[in-house]
């Protein structure tokens, strides 16, 4: 669209249409600040990629206080992928179990992705929190193949945290890269080690335990815990200036 076409379409809007298209050209005006990985990640390494999404959240606060939830993120991502050419399923295509959706980046193999966002008070700048991995499964030995499963399936859990205060709108987002290689180690774990009613059990990696699986079947889900940033990936930062 030239200037020209976008001076007659403007022209021909109301003033509260013309207000809101003000509104969003002056978060544009003032894109967030954006501190990538420093060697460089399979999404850092497309800087339009990194402009594109600090762009859309520059529109999203244009236009609201609210954080960044979990559909939109959903849409912002995989459009963000879409617009450098990524290859992607199909919109509303089906998946296989607990992958939201694939990616292909060039001739690099498909990344099988579960997509998850939190805007909690207080985020941990050390450790992250997944409220909901999936949904328990009834037994012990369910349980540990439904995880089996899980880790057999997705390849990374892609979380954008949003930092606030007090409900206020977030000043800063971060997209964190957890590798669900983490996961592995209970599968070599007995059943018995599920024998609580709310049991909680350790991956351990390297002699470290990376995070804690908390499931709780009063409510039949999977929680993790204390997930060490260390093993994760931060793919990037933004901080939203307005």
């Amino acid at each position: 669209m030239t200037r020209e076409e976008l001076k007659t379409r403007l022209d021909g809007l109301s003033p509260t249409a013309v207000r809101f298209v003000a509104r969003v050209v002056e978060a544009l005006s003032a894109p967030p600040r954006v501190a990538a990985h420093p060697q460089g990640t399979w999404i850092t390494r497309c800087p339009d990629w990194i402009e594109y999404f600090g762009l859309a959240l520059s529109v999203h606060h244009g236009t609201t206080t609210e954080p960044l939830g979990l559909n939109s993120f959903e849409a912002v991502f995989r459009n963000a992928c879409d617009s450098v050419g990524w290859k992607l399923d199909s919109p509303g295509s089906p998946t296989r179990r607990f992958v939201d959706f694939t990616v292909r980046v060039g001739t690099e193999s498909e990344r099988r992705l579960s997509l998850k966002s939190t805007a909690a008070q207080r985020l941990s700048e050390t450790t992250a929190h997944i409220s909901k991995l999936t949904t328990a499964a009834e037994g012990r030995r369910r349980t540990l193949g439904l995880l089996r499963d899980y880790t057999g399936t997705v390849d990374a859990i892609i979380m954008l945290r949003a930092f606030r205060e007090r409900n206020r709108r977030p000043r800063r987002y971060q997209l964190l890269d957890i590798p669900t290689a983490i996961f592995r180690p209970l599968q070599s774990l007995p059943s018995s080690a599920f024998n609580a009613h709310a049991p909680t059990v350790d991956c351990v990696v390297g002699g470290e335990t990376v995070a804690c699986v908390s499931l709780d079947r009063s409510d039949s889900k999977i929680t993790v815990k204390s997930i060490l940033l260390t093993a994760c990936t931060v793919h990037a930062e933004w901080r939203v200036s307005r």
